[in-house]
């Protein structure tokens, strides 16, 4: 079997998705790599490396997808639906592809390449359990954003995070307010606290309060009823715009007292919840920060804007939409760990096996044999359900391995 990584399109993504150290575990298994020429150059891993590691260096982009059985990326189409339109056409039928690629919230670019005749694999649908903890790209790269996001806003905020004592008298530590204690929440929190920030975080799952303790952060308590704000997986769940007006209101005291906000929560497939208004960053100090994690699907700030920086009233509001690009090397090594588990999980023997009896393939497979297979996608494609249920796909002997 071949597995191939072409150089990602994405405007601005510095990541690739296999890293020369993955190539020999793949190689163990019976597994050929090829890779795009410089694929891996943004990320600080050269061709040489590559070579050295076995890899095969491909100059042809499209013989690259041409050959391969399987490919992996960073951004799949959905997740890069402009420039990544331009390889559809190279895209033979039985091509298996894994990356990310937002099924939720682009789920016409599964139809796409279903219509191709791909087997798509969308990463961001792995099934939080302990088995697939490995394999999990959100987390993986969540963990980085929380922690880039922090050293963004302390290089933006006009104070030093930690209390100092000086002979210039004392300086009081910064306030950093953190807005969802999911994976990129509670890395944001430990890093606050470890450049010395007194720390305060939120979220409506009372669950993850003794995460947040843990990590030395005073969690912010608002009164408001919670019951079914988790959904299955652990994943925050949209609740009604009665209970996001009253915790606006709730939290605008908290948004006030702080010099810096990072917010991150953010519905799979959905629009974030807006939780800081603009009469809330009217009433924080001039030279405020607020890091809005959660600004690709419109920012849990009310003045967020997408890869621009607002100053309203004094206070800087940043909508990084990439954050783990700009920490390439790490966020690749991640995310090359977590698609090299994936690649193994469907191959048997050097081939590729599509065994639908194992959770973990079952929930992540989007698309195959022509079919979008996923129910929630089908679902919002307006697709009628398959005639043979299985929790997001048809059973095995529908699908039979390739």
């Amino acid at each position: 079997m071949i597995v191939s990584v072409p150089k990602e399109t994405y405007p601005g993504e510095r990541r690739v998705a296999l890293v020369p150290a993955s190539v020999p575990p793949l190689a163990k298994s019976g597994i050929r790599v090829q890779i795009e020429a410089d694929a891996g150059v943004p990320a600080g891993f050269t061709d040489t490396a590559y070579s050295e590691a076995d890899a095969e260096i491909i100059a042809d982009r499209r013989q690259l997808f041409q050959t391969a059985d399987v490919v992996l990326q960073v951004r799949g189409l959905g997740a890069n639906p402009h420039s990544g339109a331009a390889d559809l056409e190279s895209m033979r039928e039985g091509l298996v592809i894994l990356a990310p690629c937002d099924p939720l919230g682009n789920p016409t670019a599964v139809r796409q390449l279903a219509e191709r005749g791909v087997t798509l694999f969308a990463m961001e649908l792995i099934p939080r359990i302990t088995r697939a903890q490995s394999m999990d790209v959100l987390s993986s790269m969540a963990t980085i954003a929380g922690y880039k996001a922090v050293l963004v806003a302390a290089d933006r905020l006009p104070k030093m995070f930690p209390l100092m004592m000086t002979a210039a008298g004392t300086l009081t530590p910064a306030k950093v307010f953190v807005i969802g204690a999911g994976v990129a929440g509670l890395q944001a929190i430990a890093s606050a606290r470890r450049l010395g920030a007194v720390v305060h975080a939120y979220d409506v799952r009372p669950a993850v309060k003794e995460q947040v303790e843990s990590l030395g952060a005073k969690f912010v308590e608002v009164p408001l009823e919670t019951t079914g704000a988790e959904a299955a997986g652990g994943y925050a769940k949209q609740l009604g715009e009665e209970f996001y007006q009253k915790q606006r209101e709730l939290m605008a005291r908290t948004v006030a007292a702080s010099d810096v906000c990072i917010t991150t929560a953010a519905i799979p497939g959905k629009p974030s919840p807006k939780i800081i208004t603009a009469e809330a960053v009217h009433g924080m100090a001039p030279g405020s920060i607020i890091v809005d994690l959660a600004a690709e699907r419109g920012g849990n700030c009310e003045l967020t804007k997408a890869d621009e920086t607002v100053v309203e009233n004094g206070v800087t509001i940043l909508g990084p939409t990439n954050l783990p690009s700009e920490v390439p090397t790490h966020a690749s090594q991640m995310l090359a760990k977590n698609l090299t588990n994936f690649a193994k999980l469907i191959t048997r023997g050097g081939e590729f096996h599509l065994n639908l009896e194992d959770e973990v393939v079952r929930a992540t497979l989007a698309a195959t044999r022509g079919e979008v297979v996923n129910t929630q996608i089908r679902e919002l494609l307006g697709l009628e359900p398959l005639k043979t249920p299985a929790e997001g796909s048809p059973p095995v002997d529908h699908l039979a391995s390739k």
